[in-house]
């Protein structure tokens, strides 16, 4: 079973959730920052989640612990592009560990990964919504009780289609 997601919903198995969406919708990406969600066919490489916060997290894919000397980078400039780093780093990145609950589970999608192109893109994760879905910067956002039920469901070969439909 795969999840898809428009530009309004996120719809896998019997679940079909509202989520949120790159603030300039969904579209072919053209460089990081563009503020697109990246149409196409997509794969979960793994799942970062705060061990502090998900106190057990149950799901087939491979599980990583976000510790708090961890970012994502997405600065076009660093061998580490689109990849994730350990802080502090010189280069412009994400910082995982937040205050904030957004990042407290993220299921990363394979966006820009083989082979990762140079200011293509980075950090296209699907995690937890902001109270009022706002837009994001291209990743995809779920309320966080639906991801926690999403995820035990999941297994390696589940695919992500990012569609550009209603």
């Amino acid at each position: 079973m795969h999840i898809t997601i428009n530009k309004r919903y996120l719809t896998y198995k019997k679940y079909k959730v509202k989520c949120a969406i790159g603030k300039k919708g969904i579209g072919y990406k053209k460089k990081e920052g563009d503020l697109i969600t990246p149409i196409g066919t997509y794969k979960i490489k793994y799942i970062l989640y705060r061990k502090d916060r998900i106190k057990k997290i149950q799901s087939r894919l491979k599980k990583i612990i976000i510790k708090n000397n961890m970012g994502w980078c997405d600065d076009p400039k660093s061998k580490k592009y689109n990849q994730l780093v350990k802080l502090p780093n010189n280069y412009s990145h994400e910082k995982l560990f937040r205050k904030e609950n957004v990042y407290d589970i993220l299921l990363v999608l394979n966006f820009n990964m083989r082979p990762i192109k140079l200011n293509k893109g980075s950090a296209i994760f699907i995690h937890i919504a902001r109270k009022n879905f706002e837009k994001t910067e291209g990743c995809i956002t779920i309320s966080k009780n639906n991801l926690i039920k999403i995820v035990k469901d999941l297994k390696p070969n589940t695919i992500v289609k990012i569609v550009n439909q209603k």
